[in-house]
């Protein structure tokens, strides 16, 4: 019975060390915030960034379509808003 009751303490105390453990950095290591900042900086090291000409050329092609999608819908708003406008003036009028 002693025996199991030291064991139970020892692994109580070896529990207690190790949620007290702190690393190189001063930060608990069983804090979920710490921890998710630390893996989400060494998965940000990962990536593989685009050079600055990649990154002017997809700007441009991104403010390219979206000036696309505007005249478009742009154009289409303008046909039905006349359209009903016709359709409200003649058929009612």
């Amino acid at each position: 019975m002693v025996a199991e009751e030291k064991i139970k303490a020892k692994k109580k105390e070896s529990k207690k060390a190790k949620d007290k453990k702190v690393d190189k950095k001063g930060a608990n290591p069983a804090n979920p915030i710490t921890r998710y900042l630390r893996q989400t900086r060494g998965e940000l090291r990962k990536v593989t960034w685009p050079t600055r000409q990649e990154s002017w050329r997809l700007t441009a092609i991104v403010v390219a379509v979206s000036a696309a999608m505007a005249f478009f819908l742009w154009f289409w708003d303008l046909v039905f808003s006349q359209s009903i406008h016709w359709l409200i003036e003649n058929l009612v009028a």
